[in-house]
């Protein structure tokens, strides 16, 4: 028996070890951000260099750009601090006044939903970035556009369903069904 209680220990302790192998994920997750970062520093160099000679429709479609940079570099961002601490280990002391507030209150569902959130956010901005340059489009890729971002919204909205009836199954379980 002392020898089967050693084996389950060890896989116990090798499964819970395991956890930090999805750290080099984060780490390329962070290298993403700095080459989203270039994107986004190319994007303002052309924006200054060509702002006298753009149309407004132009520097509008380049802020859009900017927009989604961002909102994706945020995204990412948000992923790898709430994964981490969720998945993996804490990321700060709670006294490092630099630690930002929601580190610690994203649970996964809540980071499904933002995730999802950011996604449609995203999803509205390269829509608009399509009808803004209609003259550009044909219709069947505004038809896909359009309905790429319905289907979003529509995972967002089913999600955000899933998640609330979850959590008033759960909150009813532990409330012992009152």
């Amino acid at each position: 028996m002392r020898l089967r209680k050693r084996i389950e220990l060890l896989i116990q302790r090798v499964l819970f070890a395991s956890r930090w192998l999805l750290a080099p994920f984060y780490v390329a997750l962070a290298f993403c951000v700095f080459v989203l970062m270039l994107k986004a520093g190319q994007h303002v160099l052309h924006l200054v260099r060509d702002a006298v000679s753009s149309s407004e429709s132009s520097v509008v479609l380049d802020t859009l750009s900017l927009i989604d940079l961002t909102l994706t570099s945020s995204l990412v961002v948000l992923v790898i601090f709430s994964g981490f601490e969720n998945f993996v280990s804490q990321v700060a002391d709670d006294s490092d006044p630099s630690r930002p507030a929601w580190l610690t209150k994203i649970d996964f569902g809540g980071l499904k939903l933002k995730l999802m959130s950011s996604i449609v956010a995203i999803s509205a901005i390269q829509t608009l970035r399509v009808f803004m340059d209609l003259a550009n489009q044909n219709e069947r890729n505004i038809i896909w556009t359009v309905g790429i971002h319905l289907t979003f919204v529509l995972s967002a909205v089913l999600l955000a369903l899933t998640d609330r009836i979850s959590g008033h199954a759960s909150a009813k379980a532990e409330d012992g069904g009152h």
